[in-house]
C-alpha cells in the first residue's frame, strides 16, 4: 500500500516528505498560495490531527520539493526547480525563527526532471506510484540494482515506475495464496516490457539500502519505445494534465465533495490522519489535480482503479473517479464502525451481566438468602452422610471430614477443587450399610425360579440352599457361584431370576475381552478423568450394599499392557478378602461380603486356577429334547406370540413340527437358536395374516387353514391366487366363510353380473339373503394357521442337521464314540481300515485333524490292541505285519481330548478280528497301557448326544457311575448303560454277543 513519507519515519536524511511544490510566483492555472479556498479546506482537515505534532515539538525534517510542468495549470510557462528544505518544529520563538530561515533556504539542483527522456523501467507489482508520494520496492535483479546505483552516482537519480499488468486469465480481485510472494524479477526484457502499463510515474531514487529502493513520485510519464532489455530502459514522454477552468462550478463542487468526504472519513479513521497531517505541512502550490491524486493514493482501491486515476489527464474526470473511491472508503468505514459497535455492545453486555451477577451473589450472601458454591456443595455432602452416619465406617467418615475441610480452603477455579468435589461425590453416594430386605421364603423362591426357567435343577437347588441357610442364620452372606455351560442354556437369564427370588438388586457387567485392571480396581485420582472401578459404580447405581452382581463371560478375560484383570479379580471374588475391598480411586475399604456374585462361563478350562478355586462351579450341561419341548411350549412360544402381536387362537404349531424343528434345525445344547427359529415362523405367519387382512391375498402354498375343527388345504397357482373351483367348493361345504373367501365370492358374483346383465338383480338378492341366513345361524369362526411337519420347510427352509448315524449296522473297524464340545455333546465315528500287509510292515496312519492328546491315545490304543490280540490269539501277527489307517470324520473339524482311547482300541480289534461291534452301541473313556479305563467328563452331554443318535447301549468308565446316577430320569430313560473298570469288560460287551 502506498504510504506518505512522514518526517517521523527512520529513513535516510535525503528521503523526502511528500513531494509538493514551491514556486517563486503563483501561476494562472493552479490554486495560488495558502489563500486559495481549496488549500484552506484541506488545512481545516489537517486540524483534526494537529495534536500529535504539538506533542512532539522538537523535530527536524529535510525534504525535497520539485516543480512540475502541470503546476501552472497546463500552460507550460512554469519552470520547475528541485529545492531542499530543512524544517524544524517551533516550540519557542527562537525555534520559529530558525524554522523560517531554514524554510527559505532553497538550493536549485540540475539537471531538471523534465530533461530525462530515457529512464530505467521499474515494475510495480501492487499499486501505481502517484506524484508526491513515496514507495519502497525490492529490487533483486543485480543488473538493475547496479544501474540504479550508477545513476545516483552520476547525479541522475531518476527512473520510471510502471504498474505491472495482470497475467492473462487472472482476476485482479481474487487473492491467491501466493500473492504476497509475487515478484516481477522473473520477467526480463521484452516480456517485462509487454507486461508494463503505458502510463507511469517519474520517480526520484531517494535511498538504496540492500535490496530496498525508496522511490518518490514526481510527474506522469508515457512509454514510447524500448531502448534496451537488460536492464529494461525505455523512452518516455512527460505528459501534462489537460487545460481546465479552475473557476468552473462543477470542478469546484466535485473537489469540495471530495474534501467533505475526506473530512467524514478522517473523523473515524486514524490511519488517514497521518497521511493528511504529513501532506498538508508542506503545501506550497496545491491544486485540484493534486487533490485527486491525494484521494486516490491513500484510498484502499485496487490497483486497476488507481491506475485508471493515474492515466486520466482530464482533471474533472480524475476528481470524479477519486470521489467514487473515497465514497467507497466511507462505506467501508461505516461497516467497520458497525462491526466494532456490535462487538463492543456484546462485550459490554456480557461484562455488565457478569458484574450484576457478582453483585447479586454478594447481596444474597450478605442477607443470608444464598450461599456460595463451596458452601452449597459442603452442605449437600454433609446432608448425605447425616442420613446413615451411624453405618459409615469410622475410617471412611474421617476421610470424608478431611476432604470437606480441604474443599473449603480450595479456590473454585483450581483443578484440585474439581478432583476433591468428584471424590466426595463418590464417597457420599455409596450405600454405606444400606441393605435391601431379603426374601427367605423357600416356596416363593421356588415358584419364581420355575416361572422363569424349566429344568436347571442343580442351579435352583443351590439357590434354595443359600436361602435356607440365610433363614436359619437370620442373615445371608455373599457367595461366589460360577455357572458353566454351552451358549444359550440360560446362564445369564437365571441371574435375573435369582435376584428376583432373593429380592435383591441386580447389576450385570461383562468382562469378556477386558484387559485393563482399572476397570476392576479403578484409576488413581491423580489421573485426568479418573473413575472408580465397576464394583463401586455398581453400588452407586443399585443403592444397596447387598446386590446380586452377574459377572458375564469370566472365561474370556483378556490380558494387556494395563495389567492382568484375572489377578485383580482374585481380591474381588475371595470371601476372605472382599470384606475390605480397596478401590484405587476411593482408597478406602469397602465391604463386599454381602454381595452375591454369579459368574458365567462357557468353559472353565481357560479360567486361571487361583480364580477358579474361589468359585463354586455349577455345570449346566444343556437340554434334552423333552426339556426343549417344554421350554418351547411354556416360554418361547408365549413370548414370541406376544412380541409378534398374534393371538393364541390364530396359530397352532403341532408337536411333530416342534420336534422336527428341535431335532433337524436346533440340535445345540441351548435354546437360543430354537428361539430364533420360532420367531422366524411367527414373523412369516404375521405377514400372512396382515396380507390377508389388508389385500385379501391367499396364504402361501401348503399352509393349512383350520375351520370348524377340520383342516382343508388350499392350493395356489403359480401367481399365488386361489382357483375359483376351490373357493366354490369351500363355500358349499361350510356353514361359515372366512373374510377372504367372502371377498372372492363377491368378486366372482360381480364378474358374473357383468357377464349376465339380465340376471344381475336376482343374483344380488340371492347372495344377500344367503349371507344374512349364514350370519343368523352361526357366528363366524376364527381363522387359524396350522404349522405342521409337512409345511415346516415353508417357514424355516431345509433342515440343517441330518441323522448322526452314518451306518445302520456298523461294519468291521467302525465304532461310535461320544465327545464333548462347547456346544454340548456329540457323537463321532472312529474308522480303521487295512492299507497293506507284509512282513514287518506294521504301522498306524492317523487322519481327521487330531490333536496331540488324541494322537497319543491312538498310539496307546495300537499298543494295547496288539497285546490284547496276542493274548487271545498268540499266533496272530496281524498288527506286526499290517499297516492300518485310523480316521475320525469329519476331517474339517479339529478334534482333541482324552476320552477316545477305548473307542480306538475297539476299532483296531474289530479290523484285526474282522468282526463288527454290537449294533446301537456307543462308548467313551480313556485307556492306559495296562487296560485301565480312566474317568471322563461331560457325562450328561454325552448321554444326551447318544439319545439324539438313537443309541441304546452306552459304556462309561466305572468312575463316572455317580455322575450318571445324578442325571434326571428323563435323560436316562430307555438307555442300557454299562460301566467298566478294565478294557476286558468293554471287549465282552462289544464283541461277545449274538450277531443274529
Amino acid at each position: 500500500m502506498l504510504k506518505l513519507l512522514s518526517s517521523s519515519r527512520n529513513l535516510h536524511a535525503h528521503i523526502a516528505s511528500p513531494c509538493l511544490r514551491a514556486t517563486p510566483a503563483p501561476s494562472s492555472g493552479g490554486a495560488s498560495g495558502s489563500s486559495s479556498p481549496l488549500l484552506r479546506a484541506l488545512n481545516s482537515i489537517a486540524e483534526l490531527s494537529r495534536g500529535s505534532s504539538s506533542r512532539h515539538p522538537n523535530f527536524f525534517r529535510r525534504a525535497f520539493f520539485c516543480s512540475d510542468s502541470s503546476s501552472s495549470g497546463g500552460d507550460g510557462t512554469g519552470r520547475g526547480v528541485l529545492v531542499e528544505v530543512a524544517l524544524k518544529g517551533d516550540d519557542s520563538d527562537a525555534d520559529a525563527g530558525d524554522s523560517s530561515n531554514s524554510s527559505s533556504a532553497i538550493v536549485p539542483t540540475n539537471p531538471r526532471p523534465e530533461d530525462y527522456l530515457t529512464v530505467l523501467a521499474l515494475p510495480l507489482p501492487h499499486r501505481p506510484l502517484f506524484p508526491g508520494f513515496y514507495m519502497p520496492i525490492n529490487v533483486k535483479d543485480p543488473k538493475l540494482m547496479a544501474a540504479l546505483q550508477e545513476a545516483r552516482k552520476r547525479q541522475a537519480p531518476y527512473a520510471g515506475a510502471f504498474l505491472l499488468k495482470e497475467e492473462p486469465g487472472s482476476d485482479p480481485n481474487v487473492v491467491s495464496g501466493s500473492e504476497s510472494e509475487k515478484s516481477p524479477d522473473s520477467l526480463k526484457g521484452k516480456d517485462l516490457y509487454n507486461r508494463l502499463h503505458e502510463v507511469g510515474t517519474l520517480a526520484q531514487i531517494s535511498t538504496i539500502q540492500g535490496e530496498q529502493v525508496v522511490l518518490i513520485g514526481h510527474r506522469r510519464l508515457r512509454i514510447t519505445e524500448m531502448v534496451s532489455e537488460e536492464p529494461l530502459t525505455v523512452k518516455v514522454d512527460h505528459i501534462k494534465d489537460k487545460p481546465y477552468n479552475k473557476d468552473d462550478d462543477v470542478v469546484k463542487a466535485t473537489s469540495f465533495e471530495v474534501i467533505s468526504t475526506l473530512r467524514d472519513v478522517l473523523k473515524s479513521s486514524s490511519l488517514w490522519r497521518d497521511h493528511v497531517q504529513t501532506y498538508t505541512q508542506h503545501i506550497g502550490d496545491f491544486n485540484y489535480s493534486r487533490l485527486a491524486d491525494f484521494g486516490a493514493a491513500i484510498s484502499g482501491a485496487n490497483k486497476l482503479q488507481c491506475q485508471e486515476v493515474l492515466e486520466e489527464l482530464d482533471v474533472h474526470n480524475r476528481l470524479r473517479l477519486t470521489l467514487e473511491l473515497v465514497k467507497k472508503e466511507m462505506e467501508i468505514t461505516k461497516i467497520q464502525e458497525s462491526i466494532a459497535r456490535a462487538i463492543e455492545e456484546k462485550i459490554s453486555t456480557e461484562q455488565r451481566r457478569y458484574l450484576l451477577n457478582e453483585q447479586l451473589k454478594a447481596i444474597k450472601k450478605e442477607l443470608g438468602l444464598e450461599t456460595d458454591d463451596k458452601t452449597a456443595l459442603s452442605a449437600k455432602f454433609r446432608e448425605r452422610i447425616e442420613e446413615n452416619k451411624e453405618h459409615i465406617p469410622a475410617p471412611v467418615l474421617q476421610v470424608i471430614q478431611e476432604e470437606l475441610t480441604k474443599l473449603q480452603l480450595l479456590e473454585a477455579s483450581s483443578s484440585e477443587f474439581n478432583v476433591t468435589r468428584n471424590y466426595l461425590d463418590w464417597l457420599t453416594a455409596l450405600p454405606w450399610g444400606n441393605y435391601s430386605d431379603e426374601n427367605f421364603d423357600v416356596l416363593h423362591a421356588q415358584q419364581i425360579l420355575d416361572e422363569d426357567h424349566y429344568g436347571l435343577s442343580d442351579v435352583k437347588e443351590r439357590i434354595l440352599e443359600f436361602i435356607a441357610v440365610g433363614k436359619l442364620r437370620g442373615t445371608a452372606q455373599g457367595k461366589i457361584i460360577c455357572l458353566s455351560g454351552p451358549p444359550g442354556v440360560g446362564k445369564t437369564s437365571i441371574g435375573k431370576s435369582i435376584a428376583r427370588a432373593l429380592n435383591r438388586k441386580f447389576f450385570r457387567f461383562s468382562v469378556g475381552g477386558l484387559s485393563d485392571v482399572a476397570e476392576i480396581k479403578g484409576h488413581r485420582r491423580t489421573y485426568i478423568g479418573a473413575m472408580p472401578g465397576k464394583m463401586v459404580q455398581c453400588l452407586k447405581n443399585v443403592g444397596t450394599a447387598n446386590p446380586l452382581v452377574l459377572i458375564d463371560e469370566i472365561d474370556k478375560l483378556g490380558r494387556g499392557h494395563s495389567g492382568d484383570p484375572a489377578s485383580a479379580m482374585l481380591e474381588l471374588l475371595d470371601p476372605e478378602q472382599n470384606a475390605n475391598f480397596l478401590d484405587h480411586y476411593l482408597d478406602v475399604p469397602i465391604d463386599l461380603s454381602k454381595v452375591l456374585f454369579v459368574c458365567t462361563a462357557n468353559v472353565v478350562d481357560t479360567i486361571p486356577t487361583p480364580l477358579l478355586d474361589r468359585m463354586e462351579v455349577i455345570a449346566i450341561a444343556g437340554y434334552i429334547t423333552d426339556e426343549k419341548m417344554h421350554i418351547a411350549r411354556d416360554y418361547l412360544e408365549k413370548s414370541t406370540r406376544d412380541a409378534c402381536g398374534i393371538k393364541p387362537e390364530q396359530v397352532e404349531m403341532t408337536d411333530a413340527a416342534l420336534l422336527t424343528l428341535i431335532e433337524s434345525y436346533c440340535r445345540e445344547a441351548g435354546v437360543r437358536n430354537l428361539q430364533k427359529q420360532i420367531e422366524k415362523i411367527y414373523r412369516k405367519i404375521a405377514l400372512q395374516l396382515v396380507r390377508k387382512g389388508v389385500q385379501g391375498e391367499a396364504p402361501v402354498s401348503g399352509v393349512q387353514i383350520i375351520q370348524d375343527g377340520e383342516a382343508t388345504e388350499e392350493k395356489a397357482d403359480d401367481a399365488g391366487n386361489i382357483s375359483s373351483e376351490s373357493v366354490e367348493a369351500n363355500v358349499e361345504g361350510q356353514t361359515e366363510v372366512t373374510i377372504l373367501e367372502a371377498d372372492i365370492v363377491q368378486a366372482e358374483s360381480s364378474s358374473n353380473q357383468d357377464s349376465n346383465p339380465t340376471d344381475q338383480s336376482t343374483d344380488l338378492k340371492d347372495s344377500l339373503e344367503t349371507e344374512k341366513q349364514e350370519e343368523s345361524e352361526s357366528t363366524s369362526t376364527v381363522e387359524k394357521v396350522l404349522v405342521d411337519k409337512s409345511n415346516l420347510t415353508d417357514y424355516v427352509g431345509k433342515p440343517v442337521f441330518h441323522a448322526e448315524r452314518i451306518y445302520d449296522q456298523t461294519p468291521s473297524g467302525v465304532v461310535m464314540g461320544l465327545a464333548w464340545t462347547a456346544m454340548g455333546g456329540s457323537t463321532l465315528y472312529i474308522e480303521t481300515t487295512l492299507v497293506e500287509q507284509g512282513e514287518g510292515k506294521g504301522a498306524l496312519q492317523l487322519t481327521g485333524q487330531l490333536g496331540d492328546v488324541m494322537k497319543e491315545s491312538a498310539q496307546i490304543a495300537h499298543t494295547y490292541a496288539r497285546a490284547a490280540l496276542l493274548e487271545k490269539e498268540p499266533d496272530n501277527q496281524f498288527f506286526a505285519n499290517t499297516k492300518l489307517h485310523l480316521h475320525v470324520p469329519a476331517g474339517a473339524t479339529p478334534k482333541d481330548g482324552p476320552s477316545a482311547g477305548c473307542t480306538m482300541i475297539t476299532s483296531l480289534l474289530s479290523v484285526a478280528m474282522e468282526k463288527p461291534v454290537r449294533k446301537d452301541l456307543a462308548m467313551t473313556g480313556e485307556v492306559t497301557l495296562t487296560g485301565k479305563v480312566l474317568p471322563i467328563g461331560g457325562v450328561k452331554e454325552k448321554t444326551i448326544a447318544a439319545r439324539r443318535s438313537g443309541v441304546k447301549t452306552i459304556i462309561f468308565p466305572s468312575a463316572n457311575r455317580r455322575d450318571f446316577d445324578e442325571l434326571s430320569p428323563q435323560v436316562k430313560e430307555g438307555l442300557d448303560v454299562h460301566f467298566a473298570d478294565h478294557y476286558s469288560q468293554i471287549y465282552e460287551l462289544a464283541f461277545d454277543f449274538d450277531q443274529n
